[in-house]
């Protein structure tokens, strides 16, 4: 019975849950690679490309962006109550956290020590996400094309910050763009199977009339 609790879904994505909810630092940015670590390299419930495309449509919902990706995990591993549990255990950890030291937060924030814990973990949190931001930039290079995926970084950076447009709209014209991009691809492939199809035919017909004539 133990053994089968500890291999049990349930209990996987509430410690998965938790230690993203607790070890994350600094909001849902700094905790998306704790939350792709377990769901992709660890647990392994599903593959980069499904977290990149769960990580865009997160973005351009409203909410915090990692309860948003444990409620999707837990949601498509074991249901509703996979997706409650998922979401309770990410957040129980820190709000208890919250409520037990209320009282030492002016102590706290004015500390020189936690001033120290906070910038020794700044740098770490920088380069996990960029490591991450790399990952995904260079399976966006495979698939576009090394001219393609500098020439989208380059739209995306001038509309963040050129334009200041708000990420959300970035990411859903992208969507849209993929969508477009995939169904225009999908047609073009089918259009070019067809004529092939219609060369065979001819070839076909053209071989069966010099075998006639030949008889």
């Amino acid at each position: 019975m133990a053994v089968a609790w500890m291999k049990s879904k349930y209990l996987q994505l509430a410690w998965a849950m938790m230690k993203t909810g607790i070890i994350g630092y600094g909001g849902g940015p700094s905790v998306i690679p704790l939350i792709r670590y377990e769901a992709v390299t660890n647990y392994k419930w599903m593959e980069d490309e499904e977290f990149g495309e769960i990580l865009a449509l997160s973005n351009a919902l409203p909410g915090p962006i990692a309860t948003k990706i444990a409620a999707y995990l837990g949601y498509r591993e074991k249901g509703m109550l996979g997706a409650v549990v998922s979401v309770l255990a990410h957040i129980l950890p820190s709000g208890i956290a919250m409520i037990l030291l209320l009282s030492f937060v002016q102590f706290l924030s004015g500390a020189a020590f936690i001033q120290g814990m906070i910038g020794a973990v700044i740098p770490v949190i920088s380069v996990m996400l960029g490591m991450m931001a790399y990952e995904f930039g260079e399976r966006a290079v495979k698939g576009l094309g090394i001219y393609a995926g500098i020439a989208f970084f380059a739209l995306a950076f001038g509309l963040l910050q050129g334009i200041r447009l708000h990420p959300a709209i970035v990411i859903l014209l992208f969507l849209g763009y993929g969508a477009l991009h995939l169904r225009t691809v999908a047609a073009l492939k089918r259009r070019k199977e067809r004529k092939h199809r219609k060369r065979l035919q001819r070839a076909n017909e053209k071989g069966g009339g010099i075998t006639r004539g030949m008889d």
